[in-house]
Order: C-alpha cells, then sequence, then structure tokens
C-alpha cells in the first residue's frame, strides 16, 4: 500500500500534562479529564479505561460493518465489555486485554462470525494483533 492509496478520514489531537497525574484535552474542548493512577480516590480516569472505552467502542462500529454482509441485524442490546491490563513482566510494561461480547437475539455462530470479522476490521484490533494478547468472547 502507498501513500496514494490511503485517505485520512479523521485525527484525533490531545494535549496531555502531567501524566497518569496530570489532565488531557482535545484540540476541539469536547475531551476535557482528569488523569488518575488507578486504584486512586477521586475524580479521574486512566489510560487503560480509555483505551478500553475508545476499543469497544471502535469495535462495536466494526461489528456493523462486518454484519451488513452476513445479513445479520445487530440489536439494540447489543454490547462490549472491554478489559485492559496493565502487566508488569520480565521485560516491563505490557497490555493485554479481554472483550467480552454480547450480541442478544442472535444465534451464537452468527454472532461468532460477526465478531470474527469485526476482529478483522476494527483499527485497534489491527493495531494490537501480534502485539499483546487478546481473548475474545461472546458473553
Amino acid at each position: 500500500m502507498t501513500a496514494a492509496d490511503t485517505k485520512v478520514l479523521y485525527t484525533g489531537r490531545t494535549h496531555t500534562i502531567g501524566g497518569r497525574t496530570g489532565t488531557s484535552r482535545s484540540d476541539d474542548g469536547r475531551l476535557d479529564i482528569a488523569l488518575t493512577r488507578f486504584g486512586t480516590v477521586g475524580n479521574g480516569t486512566n489510560p487503560e479505561q480509555l483505551f478500553a472505552a475508545g476499543w469497544s467502542a471502535c469495535f462495536m462500529g466494526a461489528m456493523a460493518r462486518a454484519a451488513q454482509p452476513l445479513g445479520v441485524k445487530l440489536p439494540d442490546g447489543l454490547a462490549v465489555n472491554a478489559e485492559v491490563d496493565l502487566v508488569q513482566g520480565p521485560d516491563g510494561f505490557t497490555l493485554s486485554a479481554r472483550l467480552q461480547i454480547s450480541v442478544p437475539g442472535v444465534d451464537h455462530d452468527k454472532a461468532l462470525a460477526v465478531v470474527e470479522g469485526a476482529h478483522q476490521l476494527c483499527p485497534y484490533s489491527k493495531a494490537t494483533r501480534g502485539n499483546i494478547q487478546v481473548a475474545l468472547s461472546l458473553v
């Protein structure tokens, strides 16, 4: 693939200060959050929660795309629970993740086909493939 074959659809921009105990704000002001270390008391979130939220939302969009050619109508109760772990091991810090997908009222095999298709389409899934441990499950 060459640069001529690609088209940037959107660029998210944030300005973060203070790291895990700072703040992050998007250039359009729609995101303006306090950052806190996990396990601390008070308002704020952490990078792992932000990653889980972004991935689960993106994955649901990819599911809608994957469902179309399969003729599967996704239910209103569609949900993705994402868990992103910050892991410390012998080589330093890494991430691992689990996506638990609920597709109520859809045949298991069809739902599984949608999930597998979404995992191939989702940019977050592509970015993590081969880089971190990822487990997908239908619940």
